[in-house]
């Protein structure tokens, strides 16, 4: 058997009904801070199973966990989406690790070549496709896939930068 690459996990992103009470929670069980982000978003350009539908509407934070970034998404919107697939609004919990591709159409391919099958796949409003891949049946959760882009980096770096800096004062710390 050909050895695969390592993959690194730099994101478990979790799906929760309410964002505001999940930062509090997650903050006194864990004591990650701050949490960046907050706003609505718009994902457009909306794929769900190959076929173009409605794009999925959204609020999300980011915080750091040591080296690993955490996510929290509150769903605004109805489905289809990857979201809906994992969790509905009675639930909530663990949908997706993500990680970065030097090639994310390559790895992308690899991915569905396994047998897995992307659920959702969009475009942000600064042009980078972002896919999330149904790994349940292996995994139990998506695989979320980010090309290499400098917006998503910086995002990640912004995360760091608060947690290293944090006053300890505003939980929630906007874009």
């Amino acid at each position: 058997m050909p050895r695969r690459a390592v993959s690194r996990i730099v994101q478990n992103g979790y799906v929760v009904r309410d964002l505001n009470m999940a930062c509090i929670r997650l903050h006194a069980t864990l004591g990650v801070a701050p949490f960046v982000g907050g706003t609505e978003v718009m994902l457009e350009g909306h794929h769900y199973r190959g076929a173009p539908t409605a794009p999925i509407r959204l609020r999300g934070v980011f915080v750091q966990s040591g080296d690993l970034n955490i996510e929290l998404i509150q769903i605004l919107s109805p489905g289809p989406s990857a979201f809906h697939d994992m969790v509905d609004a009675e639930r909530e919990g663990l949908h997706h690790v993500a990680l970065f591709c030097d090639d994310y159409e390559a790895e992308k391919a690899r991915w569905v070549t396994d047998g897995h099958a992307v659920a959702s796949e969009f475009t942000t409003d600064f042009g980078a496709k972002i896919c999330y891949v149904d790994a349940r049946d292996t995994l139990g959760h998506f695989i979320e896939l980010y090309p290499e882009h400098p917006v998503i980096r910086a995002m990640y770096a912004r995360t760091v930068e608060a947690a290293r800096d944090w006053d300890g004062e505003e939980l929630i710390v906007p874009w």
